[in-house]
């Protein structure tokens, strides 16, 4: 009897041990976040804002006295470097082109005359050189922001020349790869002068 009885204890705590800890029905999940529909403006405004992070950081990470910098000064045996921008003519042309390209959307020009792409003259500090490049983004993120998709096929002449029409879409988009392309320059620019761009730092 008393076998009996310490089976039957020895079940029931098998029982409740495998019984969850609360009472009734197993809770449910916690519901996930939503995420916003991705937008053609989002995703055109986050290809902008990853791109000015990597221009604007490489032309702060030049000191003053480097900006006039070119590899035509190393005379490195081979290379081919002569009548290359200088560092700030690549970052001034970066910006030229951003108001080239994203004012063909949002109506805006640059606010410092230029004769072409090659940006403006008349800045010649680092300081100005910046702001020029960083008041460029502004016009970025607002004419990623104003795309839609009833707008992004809308056309307008090529800002270099030509009769070519082109897309919003394109303008908006073919601004972000052509300033990647020149941030790889100012890269090379940079370690040249033994500086290590701020995107490859170790956190």
């Amino acid at each position: 009897m008393k076998q009996l009885r310490a089976l039957c204890l020895l079940a029931l705590l098998s029982v409740s041990l495998c019984m969850p800890a609360q009472s009734g029905s197993p809770a449910a999940p916690a519901p996930q976040a939503q995420q916003p529909a991705p937008t053609i403006a989002a995703d055109v405004d986050r290809q902008v804002s990853s791109l000015e992070k990597e221009i604007v950081s490489a032309a702060e990470a030049m000191p003053e006295d480097k900006f006039n910098f070119a590899p035509a000064s190393l005379n490195i045996p081979g290379s081919e470097f002569k009548d290359v921008r200088t560092f700030a003519e690549q970052v001034k042309h970066v910006a030229a082109s951003n108001y080239l390209l994203w004012g063909a959307i949002t109506g805006d020009k640059s606010p410092v005359p230029m004769k072409d792409d090659n940006g403006p003259d008349s800045l010649k500090t680092k300081a100005e050189i910046v702001k020029y490049l960083k008041d460029s983004y502004a016009v970025g993120h607002k004419a990623a922001r104003s795309l839609t998709p009833e707008n992004v096929a809308n056309t307008a002449p090529s800002p270099f020349g030509g009769s070519a029409r082109f897309s919003w879409l394109w303008m908006g988009t073919f601004a972000v790869a052509h300033g990647f392309d020149h941030y790889g320059q100012m890269v090379e620019y940079l370690r040249m002068n033994g500086i290590v761009p701020p995107a490859s730092r170790r956190q």
